[in-house]
This record gives C-alpha cells, sequence and structure tokens, in this order.
C-alpha cells in the first residue's frame, strides 16, 4: 500500500512538473508576443495654424490678402501657435495564428515626444486605457497636440514655416515629417509591461522596437 501511494505521487508529480513546464513556456510565450504590438503614425486631422483651417489650403499662396496679413503679423509677434490630432495606429499580433495565444491587451500608458523635421519639440502621455484587440486590425489613437512652431523654428522665416505647417496639414499634408518617440506600457494578465527602450513611430511602416 505505501509502495503504491509513492507511485501515486511520484506519477502525480511529473505530471504536475509537465504541466507546470508547459505553462511557463506558454506564458512566456504569450509574453514575448504581447510585448510586440506595433505603432504605425496614421494620419493628421484638424490642423490650424493661428487659428485658421488648413484642411483646404495648398500652398503660401492661397491665403487670402487679410488672412495672409494676419497670420505674418503673428509671426511678427514672435507667436506662431497650431493645433492639431494627430492619429496613431496600433497593432496587436496576437491573433491566434502563427503559433500564437489570441489575446486582447490594453494599452496602460503611452509617453510620448513630438519630433518635427528631426527637431524634438512637446512631450505628454497618454493614460487613459485603450483596448487592443488581438485580431491583428489597426485601432486607432488620437493625440491631440498643441505648440508653438515660432518657438522651435522660428530662426526659419515666415514663408518656410508656413511651408512647414501646409507639410503636416495643409491639403496635400502628411505625416512624413513627423516622428514619436514612445514609451509604451501595456496591461496584461501577468500585469503591466512597459517597452524596455523608447520606439520611433514613423508613417512609413509599424514597429515595435
Amino acid at each position: 500500500m505505501y509502495k503504491k501511494n509513492v507511485f501515486v505521487f511520484i506519477g502525480f508529480l511529473i505530471v504536475s512538473i509537465f504541466f507546470s513546464c508547459n505553462v511557463i513556456k506558454d506564458v512566456s510565450k504569450m509574453v514575448t508576443n504581447l510585448q510586440k504590438c506595433q505603432f504605425k503614425l496614421e494620419n493628421v486631422e484638424s490642423f490650424k495654424l493661428a487659428g485658421f483651417n488648413l484642411s483646404k489650403i495648398g500652398s503660401i499662396k492661397d491665403f487670402n490678402l487679410l488672412d495672409a496679413a494676419k497670420l505674418f503679423q503673428t509671426f511678427q509677434s514672435k507667436k506662431l501657435p497650431v493645433e492639431f490630432t494627430l492619429n496613431v495606429a496600433a497593432i496587436n499580433p496576437n491573433d491566434g495564428t502563427s503559433g500564437t495565444t489570441k489575446s486582447n491587451v490594453t494599452l496602460k500608458s503611452l509617453d510620448w515626444k513630438l519630433l518635427i523635421d528631426g527637431v524634438q519639440t512637446i512631450a505628454g502621455a497618454v493614460n487613459t486605457p485603450i483596448e487592443i484587440p488581438g485580431n491583428n486590425q489597426k485601432t486607432i489613437i488620437p493625440l491631440d497636440m498643441k505648440l508653438d512652431l515660432y518657438e522651435f523654428f522660428g530662426n526659419k522665416g515666415y514663408e518656410n514655416l508656413i511651408n512647414l505647417a501646409l507639410a503636416i496639414g495643409g491639403v496635400n499634408g502628411s505625416t512624413s515629417k513627423l516622428t514619436l518617440t514612445a514609451k509604451p506600457t501595456i496591461s496584461t494578465p501577468f500585469g503591466a509591461m512597459t517597452y524596455p527602450k523608447e520606439i520611433q513611430i514613423i508613417d512609413k511602416e509599424y514597429r515595435a522596437d
């Protein structure tokens, strides 16, 4: 009877160890995948330059005389405020394919710094949790930006500064002149996980590191 109990215990121990090892492997694999959520600059919306909506402005010549005079007066006062929404796209590759475990994750926070033409400007953070489904489809994270272009680029001169604003938020504008350096923190079933280093988010490709 004693030997039987010993064999049962040993058998149970072997099964437990085997099961535990598999669980550890699955957890480790899942954690690795969760660190690989990817980000990309999607687009710019509602770009305003000193209160003027640039969505239908293609060049500096498109401003009427009155608006052009107001913009130049603002520039002469050494101010040129802009505000816009920068949409960041995030994808979660944990969709259950390629050996991954299907799992939704939550972006708990996102500390970011905005670079324009390679120059660091303002910084901020997203502290409202955003769920990123495990379906490999993009989730949009809107970031509201407010800064004074003159503060960072006033030495470029009036025309160059207006053209920079148009290149970002004008009718033919894009995010190509923007870069976001960011450090995401992801909530998982195993606790919060912060990316080990800052990532660069650009408009041409999704990036995880």
